[in-house]
């Protein structure tokens, strides 16, 4: 059965934390945020950068925005970069850390952007936590960034399985004052992909609906959602 991916806008209840992040098998890179947000490694260790990558829908995007809300909490900030295009900002001796997301889609003048605030940012001692696609080695960025994204840590970010996708589907929707029934979750889980951005989203895309036509969520109305939207 082929799973349809569906083009929504992802919406949370709320920033992107830590805390509502499920882990599942991504647990030690969990741990390892929590800790570096915590200031846990040796001064030394601090400009050891650390690099997620996976597939799309693993939960990078989710984990690099939580440390920078983690940051935003405790009244530091971050540099954040990302591959949309936007003209980063001059390095800031005040951030905090360096975020770095989406390093496989950088321009050249993005690159030569990131490799500055990495020289930069070890010299300052500031942690460094990029994401991209692909593992280090197999990154098509120039030779210099290359290198510095895979020195120090690097995880690979695993999709949820089965089980996990459902309690994370099951957590969201309480989360909204949702209910969603055994039967709504299995066909929902037997449709649609089941990334964690996607489940998000289509939760998301649900209960707009549902508050629209003002019907509970059920099986038809997701027949119906998808049939007008």
């Amino acid at each position: 059965m082929v799973m349809r991916q569906i083009a929504l806008d992802i919406a949370m209840p709320g920033p992107a934390t830590l805390d509502n992040f499920f882990p599942g098998p991504n647990s030690a890179v969990h741990a390892h945020l929590q800790r570096l947000l915590q200031g846990q490694p040796a001064p030394d260790a601090l400009a050891v950068p650390t690099y997620l990558w996976g597939p799309e829908g693993s939960g990078k995007t989710h984990l690099l925005r939580a440390v920078e809300e983690g940051l935003r909490a405790r009244g530091a900030s971050a540099g954040c970069m990302d591959a949309s295009g936007a003209t980063p900002p001059e390095f800031d001796e005040s951030w905090a850390m360096v975020l770095m997301d989406d390093v496989h889609l950088y321009s050249a003048a993005q690159q030569h952007t990131a490799f500055q605030w990495f020289v930069q940012a070890h010299s300052l001692q500031r942690p460094v936590l990029a994401a991209g696609s692909s593992a280090p080695a197999d990154l098509l960025l120039r030779e210099d960034l290359r290198t510095r994204l895979g020195w120090g840590h690097i995880f690979l970010m695993q999709p949820l399985g089965e089980a996990q996708s459902r309690a994370v589907l099951r957590q969201a929707a309480d989360a909204r004052g949702l209910f969603l029934s055994d039967e709504v979750m299995d066909y929902t889980l037997r449709r649609f992909s089941r990334d964690l951005g996607s489940l998000l989203a289509l939760l998301d895309e649900l209960d707009r609906y549902a508050l629209q036509t003002q019907r509970a969520i059920t099986i038809p109305l997701i027949r119906s959602m998808l049939e007008n939207t």
